[in-house]
């Protein structure tokens, strides 16, 4: 979901960071709108709900008067999920035939659960696209009239920015990772299902908020002290309300039926100016660390390595790299905004703030 390269990537150079320092010296007080409330509870399907676009979009779910039952494995981690009214089910996206009494009900259907990351292309393309076959087979044959099947994708299905424009929906595919080509793999199936199935696809660029950990490793570098910074690029983010708010419309709105968007703040910034929103946040000031490209490389090559000795998928490689080099990677959510009337409430200082506060709160930083 969103953009996680970008993140894991920084995350990696956090570590670089404090190496360098080092050697140069489910019920809420939320009550349901009513107004939305009917004789016809609607059902909504969610995979990933556990996770932090997932659980966010449950808790918005609820508050508009919807009967949420959320995909879960038996290791799932559903701390985000206690206090909420929800159903949790178990079933696997591997074995459709475990999904399909699950679906027979259902008005809706979020496919929020992916991969972000794996050691090898083929686990990617079995947790991103073929998990999405299998769903959209599910529903299909459930025999139930979905009103919606709504696939969230990511911007790095598309790929980076060509020059120093957005991206938008007219953008040609040009994925530069695995995680990407897997994510636009599971795209084209959504377009196969389409004629029998209503969906919407959805591609938000890189999300940050409460609960997100890659984020939070940018956060906590920087209450070190530190800002690693490595070429000169532009990003587009979308705080991770704003995000469910966006997924939430698009599944509501008959517009938006067999169409993509890109689901974004409507604006573009420098990857330094972030870093200096999160020190102010955080009452901090921090020194930028430039990381040269050739340097970063070969850190994500020795990463990789590594990690084939490791049970875990590496946080730095050199597909990450490649991401965190790119000069741009923004969107344009014009299309949103004209289909159905999308547009984000959280400022990015207000977003930025409101984050740090989190982290604080629950002992993260």
């Amino acid at each position: 979901m969103g953009f996680p390269g970008f993140f894991d990537a920084t995350v990696g150079f956090c570590y670089l960071g404090f190496f360098s320092i080092y050697f140069y010296g489910a019920k809420k007080s939320t009550k349901p709108d009513s107004t939305l409330l009917s004789s016809h509870t609607p059902t909504a399907f969610i995979t990933g709900g556990t996770g932090l676009v997932g659980s966010h979009l449950i808790e918005l779910l609820v508050t508009k008067g919807f009967r949420v039952r959320c995909l879960i494995r038996p290791t799932s981690d559903t701390r985000w999920l206690k206090n909420l009214a929800v159903d949790l089910v178990h079933g696997s996206l591997r074995e459709p035939d475990t999904l399909v009494p699950l679906l027979r009900d259902v008005d809706i259907i979020y496919h929020v659960a992916g991969v972000t990351k794996a050691k090898t292309e083929r686990c990617y393309f079995e947790g991103n696209a073929e998990s999405t076959r299998n769903l959209l087979s599910a529903a299909l044959s459930s025999g139930a009239p979905h009103d919606r099947f709504v696939l969230v994708s990511s911007l790095s299905a598309v790929g980076p920015g060509l020059d120093r424009a957005p991206v938008d929906e007219s953008t040609p595919f040009h994925p530069i990772t695995a995680y990407g080509r897997s994510k636009m793999k599971a795209e084209e199936y959504c377009r196969e299902a389409a004629a029998k199935l209503p969906v919407t696809v959805i591609r938000p660029p890189a999300v940050y908020g409460p609960r997100d950990r890659d984020v939070y490793a940018f956060f906590k570098s920087i209450k070190h002290g530190l800002q690693p910074v490595i070429g000169s690029k532009v990003v587009s983010l979308i705080h991770v309300r704003d995000l469910a708010e966006g997924i939430f419309e698009s599944s509501r709105h008959p517009a938006a039926i067999g169409k993509t968007y890109f689901i974004t703040n409507n604006e573009q910034y420098d990857w330094e100016f972030v870093g200096t929103l999160v020190a102010r946040a955080l009452g901090k000031k921090a020194i930028r660390v430039r990381i040269p490209i050739i340097l970063a490389y070969g850190i994500g090559v020795a990463a990789q390595a590594a990690s084939y000795f490791s049970s875990k998928p590496a946080l730095l490689n050199i597909e990450k790299v490649r991401d965190l080099v790119q000069l741009n990677w923004s969107c344009s959510g014009r299309r949103a905004r004209e289909d159905f009337g999308f547009v984000p409430k959280i400022p990015i200082e207000q977003g930025i703030a409101e984050t740090a506060a989190w982290y604080r709160k629950n002992g993260w930083l």
